[in-house]
């Protein structure tokens, strides 16, 4: 999804085209056998599920062919993971690639060392402290026990780019009759909440720098004329 002429626009895919994702079983799919994806356009030609279906289906609010419904799918489903992993932005991990991009992104570090390390801030390790004991958390609800007023979605996006946090699901609100309103919401959790601690560390073995080498070249195997600059600035 590009701005163009003042508006946002998305790239699709042609109904023909064999390669397209056509439902949520089909997105999930992919991702498993791509390995990782993000959600959106970018540098990469083809690097993204905006450019495998077709744009007209987007915000149709259709489950069976909205491709912004079937993110919700797909991250419900815990088949695979969902969250702002490429630069900032959303995409899926397969489970397989989970601990690769795990490895790489923490750097050897769980949480409170890292924050101990001075290399995470006071607001991350305030929002980190609320996951304790398997917990699930709404943005909205991290805001209001933080109690600062402030928006927590900066630290946010810095704790799924750093693999600390994943998508576990979307909901909208309830209320106090108990009736859904407004737009869904992300609901937050630890990968090791939904994977377990053995699955999400499995590539503790191996140092970062070759798990991010592996990540590399599963780009490349793909899309061997993505450039070293263009891979870095979307999977950093």
């Amino acid at each position: 999804m590009r701005h163009e002429n003042g508006e946002w626009m998305l790239h699709g895919t042609e109904a023909s085209d064999p390669s397209r994702i056509r439902d949520p079983e089909g997105l999930i799919a992919y991702v498993e056998q791509a390995g990782f994806l993000p959600l959106f356009q970018n540098e990469i030609p083809g690097f993204s599920v905006e450019e495998h279906t077709l744009a007209a289906d987007w915000w149709t609010g259709d489950p069976e062919r909205d491709p912004w419904e079937w993110r919700s799918i797909a991250a419900r489903s815990h088949r695979v993971a969902y969250g702002k992993f490429f630069s900032g932005k959303a995409g899926f991990l397969s489970l397989e690639w989970l601990p690769l991009f795990v490895n790489h992104r923490r750097d050897g570090y769980d949480f409170d060392s890292l924050y101990e390390a001075g290399k995470a801030g006071h607001r991350e390790r305030q929002i980190m402290e609320l996951f304790t004991e398997g917990a699930s958390l709404f943005s909205w609800q991290i805001r209001q026990l933080l109690d600062t007023g402030k928006s927590p979605e900066g630290a946010l996006t810095r704790l799924q780019m750093q693999l600390y946090l994943v998508t576990e699901d979307f909901q909208q609100r309830l209320s106090k009759q108990g009736v859904p309103y407004g737009m869904s919401a992300a609901r937050y959790c630890t990968p090791e909440k939904l994977w377990g601690y053995e699955a999400v560390t499995a590539a503790y073995g191996e140092s970062p720098a070759d798990s991010y080498d592996r990540i590399r070249q599963q780009i490349l195997k793909r899309y061997p004329d993505a450039s070293d600059r263009a891979i870095r600035r979307i999977c950093p």
